[in-house]
């Protein structure tokens, strides 16, 4: 069984600033930097560095070698990553001093995936493999139904939200990675027990993976539901916490492992994350992620 991403990829401009800045004001940078960023990016990365196969499919500008050299260096294939001429989707970040961020995206060159490019792609499928989706790249419905063709197991990461993903053919959804303001997008509830019980009712094929910052995640499947806390940590930069995350999580059920203890891994693996600055840069390695199972006693 393999994994195909087919996400963004960008380059995050992170600025740290003492407060985030405010409508009207002129605000001081403390620090400017650059790093490879993208969800699709950070999640194909994060797979990557969790041990597992990963192919990432998309698109990038003549800007942006940087990306695929870092998807390289993690072990991901680039083999389905074409060169267009749009540059190179990037964010603006802004990093506060209490590790919280907020982001603007250009999409970019990750908004002109093609037919030819998606039929490249889902040529390399086979039935059974796994499809991680974000909502940072264009066709994502033409992507779904070719997944549902083909008897994928999609998992999609609805971020950033829109409402226009509630119209989505979400029939070939394996698995909802998605955080609260998302789910209630979705769903209208409030609530992390509401919101998993809505998604559920109407797509029943699927799991609910809530994430819930500090306060852990939680799991609503046919394996029953159940909460995995966070794990205490300072944190530096929250950028691609859910994205290493989400790759830990997948990574894990391909492994073998029970849901719960895919959750778990996961959770810890974000918490290494957030302790360090950048997105991709970030992710830590899955040999850092069993000696940390190993020195808490799982």
């Amino acid at each position: 069984m393999n994994i195909f991403t087919i996400g963004s990829l960008n380059l995050d401009y992170v600025y740290t600033v003492d407060h985030f800045v405010r409508p009207g004001e002129t605000l001081s940078a403390l620090k400017r930097e650059i790093f490879p960023g993208g969800k699709g990016l950070n999640q194909s990365i994060a797979l990557a560095r969790a041990g597992v196969p990963v192919y990432h499919g998309g698109c990038i500008g003549h800007d942006g070698g940087l990306l695929l050299q870092t998807l390289k260096e993690a072990g991901a294939d680039i083999s389905l990553v074409e060169i267009v001429e749009e540059p190179t989707g990037h964010t603006v970040i802004q990093v506060d001093t209490s590790g919280e961020n907020c982001i603007l995206l250009y999409g970019g060159a990750n908004h002109s995936l093609t037919p030819d490019l998606l039929e490249r792609i889902f040529a390399c499928c086979k039935k059974g493999d796994i499809l991680l989706l974000q909502n940072e790249v264009n066709a994502l419905p033409e992507i779904l139904r070719l997944a549902g063709k083909k008897g994928i197991f999609t998992a999609l990461n609805p971020s950033p939200w829109e409402d226009s993903l509630r119209e989505l053919p979400l029939e070939s959804v394996r698995w909802f990675l998605l955080n609260r303001l998302e789910g209630e997008g979705f769903t209208g509830e409030k609530e992390p027990e509401h919101i998993a019980a809505a998604l559920r009712n109407r797509y029943p094929q699927a799991a609910v993976v809530l994430t819930l910052g500090a306060k852990g995640a939680l799991y609503s499947g046919e394996e029953g539901d159940f909460f995995v806390p966070a794990f205490p940590v300072k944190a530096v930069d929250t950028t691609g916490a859910g994205d290493t995350f989400t790759g830990y999580f997948l990574a894990s059920i391909r492994e073998g492992l029970s849901p719960e203890q895919a959750m778990r891994r996961g959770c810890l693996a974000s918490s290494i994350a957030v302790t360090r600055k950048g997105a991709a840069p970030s992710i830590p390695l899955r040999e850092e992620v069993l000696q940390a199972e190993k020195s808490l006693g799982f």
